[in-house]
């Protein structure tokens, strides 16, 4: 983005630490060496128990924290923003730095949209092939729930991702759906990106 003949780069990565953060600042600024600044700032932890932010020579609280700011409205966690900033020969007050830099990160994370991490278990689904088209319906019709892979055998194993809070329906609902003739398991749980519109 360019303000007033100066150039905002906004570099965003995932973290899972501390030293991870500080790693990447130090690459960026290795990497943009002739920029005049490189401000950041990173949110860690579930509840964003680790905030930090760097104006890296802007003036106090112009760069950093309203970047920071940002993050924290969007309630993003283990997260780091970069603003690599050229400088282009304008000055542009206190104002126009928390604007520029608060603005470029804005831009960037509504860009490169936003997910929730959510804990879902992998469902495993056995059932005669004529079954499987009900359960092919019953999916395309439910939206919280993810066909993540299909097995064919003598038999078709679905493995679906339900969210852990919704696994007892979801099998109530399979069996009631298939009269009782199939065998339901559980597998692992993971994390799951669900993009957030």
């Amino acid at each position: 983005m360019i303000i007033k003949k100066s150039t905002f780069i906004c570099h965003l990565y995932r973290i899972e630490s501390e030293e991870e953060a500080k790693d990447i600042i130090q690459q960026i600024k290795k990497e943009h060496w002739k920029a005049s600044h490189n401000c950041s700032a990173y949110v860690l932890g579930s509840n964003q128990s680790i905030q930090r932010s760097s104006d890296d020579g802007e003036p106090s609280g112009t760069a950093g924290v309203p970047m920071l700011d940002i993050l924290k409205v969007r309630d993003l966690k283990n997260v780091l923003a970069v603003v690599t900033r050229y400088f282009g020969g304008t000055k542009l007050g206190a104002g126009g730095l928390i604007r520029a830099y608060s603005g470029v990160v804005a831009d960037a994370i509504n860009h490169v949209g936003l997910v929730e991490g959510r804990l879902q278990s992998a469902i495993h689904v056995i059932c005669d092939y004529a079954a499987h088209g009900k359960i092919d319906y019953f999916l395309e019709n439910q939206t919280q729930y993810t066909l993540k892979e299909t097995i064919y055998t003598h038999e078709v194993e679905l493995i679906i991702m339900v969210d852990e809070k919704d696994v007892s329906d979801f099998k109530k609902d399979i069996t009631n759906l298939l009269s009782g003739q199939v065998k339901i398991k559980t597998g692992e749980k993971e994390y799951v990106e669900i993009p957030v519109s």
